[in-house]
């Protein structure tokens, strides 16, 4: 009988709770800010065509709707909207001309407290500073927004798109970020998910600052100086990812460890000519003072420098990849031996020159890609200009006769005859279909 007469009063509070929520509908004429707050828990406030000037402070759990063409400008300061409850949703709205001060934070849609079941979708956002800042938070979802930085300003003075710090299970998934300074930036947050962003235009597509435990899916970023930054983490799942059009990096990785890269696509990762510098060369993978990472079938193409591994970045796993028409194939700064195979599987490299008599599409000769000349040229860049001469040739075939003579490097003691990559729309192929539509006509 108890429990019959607690179910029933449970079941009244959510009628009356239900019952009792408003709908408000909202005109440019009319004070959004007395209205935001005079609302309740529940409520939903739908705003209509038009433009709402100002700065909006949300202190109740509702929902902010737009209609087609609703319009908050900022007139150049502070947030758009600043977010200090649980339990808001904010959607299909067009957010403008924000503050640019980035010390402040200034961002389009602003949250610094510790909340948690914040939606934020389907949102057009364009201005100087961030374009949504979550900070302290957890359980939150991120969808669906196009955020566009200010292209006229420099790289540097520009918000991120997308920041996340110190949060924990976060959403972001099918946003299109472009013209801000990195695309998603997240520091200090751990089990979160990004998923099927678009990032163009841009110094980093995603950038990683000392978070763990966090899922990196079928993302794509296009002209950026480097496609993903991946710093001071673990416990990172990078998978099915496309880097294209880098100028500096596909994909960075200072201090990552115990991380999965696997099943990437990397492409025309090269230094503009004006931007050429002695040591500045376009790598489709950099691992710096990383170590015990799996890399695995990933597609490295038209890169300057296929992969750098240097300080210390050792440990690692590195078989299954495609390492296609890249001038450099490795460079490989360390005095220990590596063996870059797992299991009788290696990487396919478009220069090697072995054979398979076996018919097993493993070659049956050793790939170093490597030698002496190699680590002389990087610590002396000068003798570029020598490599064809009969000294350098002599120089290498005395190493090849005497292997003794031939300093630690890598070794692939399993290359693959066949690259398991056939097409790169084998690879992220949603991520890929997505850059066509978007840049064919740009470039």
């Amino acid at each position: 009988m108890i429990k019959k007469l607690l179910l029933f009063l449970f079941l009244t509070m959510v009628v009356s709770s239900t019952a009792i929520a408003k709908e408000w509908q909202v005109s440019p004429q009319d004070n959004l800010q007395q209205i935001l707050d005079s609302t309740l828990s529940g409520d939903v406030v739908i705003l209509s065509n038009g433009t709402y000037f100002g700065n909006f402070s949300i202190n109740q759990a509702i929902t902010v709707r737009g209609k087609q063409g609703a319009t908050i400008d900022s007139q150049g300061l502070g947030n758009g909207l600043h977010l200090h409850n649980s339990n808001i949703t904010i959607e299909d709205l067009t957010i403008i001309n924000w503050g640019d001060d980035l010390t402040e934070q200034n961002s389009a849609i602003y949250s610094d407290k510790k909340a948690s079941n914040i939606l934020i979708q389907n949102n057009q956002l364009q201005g100087s500073g961030f374009g949504i800042w979550l900070q302290k938070a957890e359980h939150i979802k991120v969808l669906n927004n196009t955020i566009i930085g200010n292209s006229n300003l420099r790289s540097a003075d520009r918000g991120n798109g997308i920041q996340l710090s110190i949060v924990k299970h976060v959403l972001v998934r099918g946003n299109n970020v472009s013209n801000t300074r990195d695309g998603l930036y997240i520091i200090s947050s751990q089990e979160n998910v990004l998923q099927n962003n678009t990032m163009h235009d841009l110094r980093y597509g995603i950038h990683y600052m000392y978070s763990h435990n966090n899922k990196v899916l079928n993302n794509l970023a296009y002209n950026t100086r480097a496609g993903y930054a991946l710093m001071s983490s673990k416990h990172l799942t990078v998978s099915g990812n496309t880097s294209k059009n880098s100028e500096d990096y596909g994909f960075l990785m200072n201090f990552i460890t115990s991380s999965t890269i696997t099943d990437n696509v990397i492409k025309n990762v090269w230094t503009k000519p004006e931007n050429k510098v002695l040591g500045r060369d376009g790598k489709g993978l950099f691992v710096y003072n990383s170590a015990y990472n799996t890399i695995s079938n990933n597609l490295i193409n038209t890169a300057e420098i296929g992969i750098h591994l240097t300080a210390g970045s050792e440990n690692t796993k590195v078989f299954g990849n495609s390492f296609i028409n890249n001038p450099t194939q490795v460079k490989y700064v360390s005095n220990k031996k590596q063996e870059w195979s797992q299991d009788g599987k290696g990487n396919y490299w478009s220069n090697y020159l072995g054979w398979d008599m076996n018919n097993d599409n493993v070659g049956d000769v050793i790939f170093e890609p490597n030698d002496g000349i190699d680590k002389l040229v990087w610590q002396y860049p000068e003798m570029k200009m020598l490599m064809d001469s009969p000294a350098i040739v002599i120089l290498r075939w005395v190493q090849k006769q005497f292997p003794i003579l031939k300093p630690p490097g890598v070794k692939d003691s399993f290359p693959l005859m066949q690259s398991p990559h056939q097409s790169s729309k084998q690879n992220n192929t949603t991520s890929v279909a997505a850059y066509n539509k978007l840049s064919d006509t740009k470039h």
